[in-house]
C-alpha cells in the first residue's frame, strides 16, 4: 500500500463536509506506482470502505500513464490551466468545476484536507 493511502479518511472527511451542497469525490486507483494497487476492483473497493469509511464513488483501475492512458487523465494531465505534466504519484488531486473544467491540481504530498483545497473548493461550490 501506498504512504499516502491515509489521505482516503481525509478525502471522506471533505466528502462529508461538503457533499450536501454538490461536492463530488471520485476515486481512480491505479496500479502504476510501484504495483501498489495490486488487488481487485473489489478488494480495492471492500479496502477502502472498510478501513476508512469511504462513501464517494471509486471507480474500477484505470492506466494514468503511458500510451494506454485514461483519456480522462490525458485531459487532466495536459490542458491550459494545470498544463502538460504526468501524474507523478498516487493521491494526486484535480479540482474541476460544476462545468466539467480543470481549475487546478494538487499533488500527492497536499492533504485533501489542507486549506489550499478546502478554500478552493468553497470558492467553486460559491459560483
Amino acid at each position: 500500500k501506498c504512504g499516502f493511502t491515509k489521505q482516503y479518511a481525509e478525502l471522506e472527511k471533505i466528502y462529508k463536509q461538503y457533499k450536501a451542497q454538490g461536492f463530488e469525490i471520485l476515486g481512480f486507483p491505479c496500479n502504476d506506482f510501484g504495483g501498489q494497487e495490486p488487488g481487485t476492483n473489489e478488494e480495492i473497493a471492500e479496502f477502502c470502505s472498510l478501513n476508512f469509511g469511504v462513501t464517494f464513488p471509486m471507480f474500477d483501475k484505470v492506466k494514468v500513464l503511458g500510451d494506454d492512458k485514461d483519456s480522462l487523465f490525458e485531459l487532466l494531465t495536459n490542458n491550459s490551466v494545470t498544463g502538460k505534466s504526468n501524474i507523478k504519484w498516487n493521491f494526486e488531486k484535480f479540482i474541476i468545476d460544476k462545468e466539467g473544467n480543470v481549475v487546478d491540481r494538487f499533488r500527492s504530498i497536499t492533504t485533501p484536507d489542507s486549506k489550499k483545497i478546502t478554500s478552493l473548493i468553497e470558492i467553486e461550490l460559491s459560483k
